[in-house]
């Protein structure tokens, strides 16, 4: 038997949200400036909503600071994350913008990812949805041909999802973005990940249904795509629950556009002090840039990094899962 791991309880996100309201922040100590380490390249979409973030976080906090902006290493946040995990100190002065991308390196073991971010205090988070589509049903028998990046990327949570399903799948690699839409319309594939605004009617464009969105963070139906069934509502009994946990966290990568975080062991009023500030960009109007998107305070957040930041035995099945399936394992 494998143990099933559900959403925070109902306890924990209360204690999430009393948190990120807690009256005593106002007794922290302010620092007069912080750093938002963010991934690049400096002319990127990831510091560029760093930067929209950087600013809220200061109008946010409860005395005026300044909050800048360093961006270190390329898009996918791993050399951010390590610069993050092995120098900085938990007294609320430097801060971390971790794309899912540096979640998944870690979960997939990529020796490049240096970090443990599972004790990492999660202030506010920009989501998006992230949608598996195909020809037919998830329940047909004919074999499914599914676009993918790579073995290591969080889009084989789709590969992983079907396989719990029951579905006949066959992986085609080197396929994202335009290039899988234009596989699809070609014929060349069957299935593939769509994430970001509309993802029902980007499926329909296409000629595809929407299979399942991945998980919200808590678990239940993404917020962004209401009208499709999540993973879970169709494995509400799986027989690999450890399986369907590590494809929720792959998945949790692929919605994860930012979490902002804090140090481990950083004091519970600096984490409240932070917390109160991140609820303002939360909860400020979307722009342009969002795309789709969706800004989430500390207590989605919260949940959020429980399921993107997968326990070792969980991170381990799914290890096991690309190296049997695919023959895969990372670098």
């Amino acid at each position: 038997m494998y143990p099933t791991r559900r959403g925070l309880t109902g306890a924990a996100l209360a204690a999430a949200l009393a948190a990120a309201s807690r009256p005593s922040r106002a007794a922290a100590p302010v620092p007069e400036a912080a750093t938002l380490l963010a991934p690049g390249p400096e002319d990127g979409p990831e510091a560029r909503m760093a930067a929209r973030a950087a600013a809220a976080l200061a109008r946010g906090l409860v005395q005026a600071a300044a909050v800048r902006v360093a961006v270190l290493g390329g898009p996918d946040g791993i050399t951010a994350a390590n610069r993050f995990a092995s120098s900085t100190a938990p007294d609320g002065r430097v801060l971390l913008m971790l794309p899912g991308l540096a979640a998944q390196a870690q979960l997939v073991g990529d020796s490049r990812a240096r970090y443990e971010p599972r004790q990492w205090p999660a202030l506010c988070a920009s989501l998006q949805a992230a949608v598996v589509a195909g020809r037919g049903a998830p329940a047909d028998a004919a074999p499914l041909r599914v676009a993918l990046p790579s073995p290591g990327a969080p889009e084989a949570a789709a590969l992983l999802a079907l396989d719990l399903l029951g579905r006949r799948t066959t992986p085609i690699f080197g396929l994202s973005g335009p290039a899988a839409e234009a596989a699809v319309r070609n014929g060349q594939a069957d299935a593939l990940v769509i994430c970001g605004a509309a993802p029902g009617a980007r499926a329909a464009a296409l000629g595809l249904a929407a299979w399942f969105a991945f998980d919200a963070a808590g678990g239940g139906r993404d917020q962004m795509a209401p009208e499709i069934p999540s993973l879970g509502d169709l494995l509400p009994d799986p027989h690999r629950p450890d399986l369907l946990d590590a494809a929720r966290a792959a998945g949790a990568a692929l919605r994860t556009r930012a979490l902002v975080v804090l140090p481990p062991l950083t004091s519970a009023d600096v984490v409240a002090l932070w917390r109160g500030a991140a609820q303002r960009w939360a909860e400020e109007a979307p722009g342009p840039a969002d795309d789709g998107a969706r800004r989430v305070g500390a207590a989605e957040a919260t949940m959020l990094s429980s399921t993107l930041c997968a326990a070792p035995d969980i991170a381990l099945a799914y290890r096991e899962w690309l190296l049997r399936r695919l023959n895969w394992r990372a670098g």
